[in-house]
């Protein structure tokens, strides 16, 4: 298949593509770089810097003719969303209406669009969250996510253009920024590499459902041609405390510092974790790497690029 792959130069975006790419698709990509990294983009794919919003989009759908839309790029942070609504909705809303309008008028077969199940539920009144679970998101980044569920379904029901929507949990893995709002396993790491200070918002017992990256790449395979109309959790059924990532990233990096701990930020929710009971049935999809294993891997990861990078001192 030919498939186009939004915000394919992001940290999960890219583990996407190569994905796809290994399954033997064609793949191009197209990413404005505001957080993405030319250097995570796979060798051979033509990179199109272009923000969703633009009109200079409807040319990128002509050019590549995509089959199907997997589609990450968005305004990721919690935080930002709820000190700038406005921009989130911009990019998060606007935006990805901006790209099913280019995929309707491009003959776009299917859309793949990677939706949030850590944000999207709110204070859960059951764990772990089901797809059944009320909507109550905490911010507007839960909120402009939700919101694009809707147009998928209606865009289906007007137009005929099918879709999967994968609700992620918290994904940590090789390519998160370290230096960024978002991801609290590479934020650790990062600075435990470093020997810097760490801050835990709140007391941290609050409970994330961590899933490795390379299993949600898994997960936009199958998806390619199961799971029509569906939403789906991709969910390990159990929550991590960010204490227990903290104290397991402490031990492989041999980091002998304690935490700081400082008040909860707005709309951060307490615990959520998410069941995996329909991925499992529609998409023969479950985790296969523990949260152990994955924390070792991407541990190894943020070290070999440190150590490959190119010395600045004089």
């Amino acid at each position: 298949m030919r498939i186009l792959v939004t915000g394919g130069a992001g940290f999960i975006g890219s583990h996407v593509a190569e994905a796809f790419i290994a399954g033997g698709h064609e793949v191009a990509i197209v990413d404005d770089l505001s957080s993405g990294h030319n250097d995570n983009v796979p060798a051979g794919v033509t990179l199109y810097e272009c923000d969703i919003r633009d009109t200079g989009l409807e040319d990128v759908f002509a050019k590549v003719r995509p089959e199907v839309v997997s589609h990450h790029a968005a305004q990721i942070s919690v935080q930002a969303s709820i000190d700038e609504p406005r921009l989130d909705a911009s990019i998060n809303v606007e935006g990805s209406v901006n790209l099913l309008e280019c995929a309707r008028a491009a003959g776009v077969r299917k859309v793949l669009y990677a939706s949030t199940g850590g944000a999207l539920y709110g204070e859960p009144g059951y764990l772990p969250c089901d797809e059944e679970h009320p909507i109550a998101p905490l911010s507007h980044y839960g909120v402009s996510k939700y919101v694009m569920e809707l147009y998928l379904s209606l865009y289906q029901r007007l137009y005929g253009l099918d879709y999967t929507i994968l609700r992620y949990p918290n994904v940590y893995g090789p390519r998160q920024d370290p230096h960024g709002e978002a991801g609290v396993v590479a934020i650790f790491i990062g600075r435990m590499l470093s020997g810097e200070p760490v801050t835990i918002y709140g007391d941290g017992e609050q409970t994330r459902d961590f899933v490795y990256v390379g299993d949600i790449a898994r997960a936009s395979i199958a998806a390619l041609t199961e799971a029509s109309g569906a939403s789906i959790n991709l969910g390990s059924n159990r929550g991590s405390s960010v204490n227990e990532v903290f104290q397991t990233l402490a031990a492989i990096t041999d980091y002998r510092h304690e935490a700081n701990y400082a008040p909860p930020r707005r709309g951060d929710i307490y615990q959520i974790a998410l069941t995996g009971s329909r991925a499992k049935e529609m998409l023969a999809w479950e985790p296969s790497v523990s949260l152990l294993q994955g924390l070792e891997e991407t541990v190894a990861s943020v070290t070999r690029a440190s150590e490959s990078a190119p010395r600045t001192d004089s």
